[in-house]
Formats: structure tokens, sequence, C-alpha cells
């Protein structure tokens, strides 16, 4: 926690975009925060996103610090982490 019990804020880069999150936050809950529905293509071309929110389903799947197939519902973010989703055409 910050001075006076607000959440402390963390810089993280979302697809080149620069974004401050609140300390604890999941990577999904960061996606979804900035209007990211889909993280991903399945590979017919769908585009997936989280279905359980618990890491079961491997819906929620993005490349974290080049790590690819990072599960975004189970990882909180993280200072100066870079996260990619596999959505682009």
């Amino acid at each position: 926690m910050a001075i006076n019990g607000a959440a402390a804020e963390l810089n993280i880069v979302v697809d080149d975009q620069r974004i401050r999150v609140a300390a604890g936050t999941t990577v999904a809950a960061a996606l979804f925060n900035l209007g990211t529905a889909a993280f991903r293509t399945s590979v017919s071309g769908e585009p997936r996103g989280p279905v359980c929110g618990m890491g079961v389903c491997f819906e929620c799947r993005v490349t974290i610090d080049s790590r690819p197939h990072q599960r975004a519902c189970l990882i909180a973010v993280a200072d100066g982490m870079h996260i990619r989703t596999a959505t682009e055409a």
C-alpha cells in the first residue's frame, strides 16, 4: 500500500502502450481494464479471451516478458512488465 492507504501503481507495457495499474492486479484484469477482450487468436483465426478466470481453460494466454503462453489470469503485474497479446492480424 502506498501513502494514505491508496494502492501503489506500477508501470507496464501492453502491446507497446505504456500504462499504470494498481499493484496486485492480475494481467487479465489489467487487460480488461484497457478494454481488451480478446487476448489471443485461435488457430482458425477466432479471437479468444478468458473463460474461467482461474487458469483451467488456457484461453487467456499472452506473452509476458518474451515468455509465450503465460496465463494472464494467474499472474500479477510487475513493474516494467511487457505484455503482448496475440490478436494482431
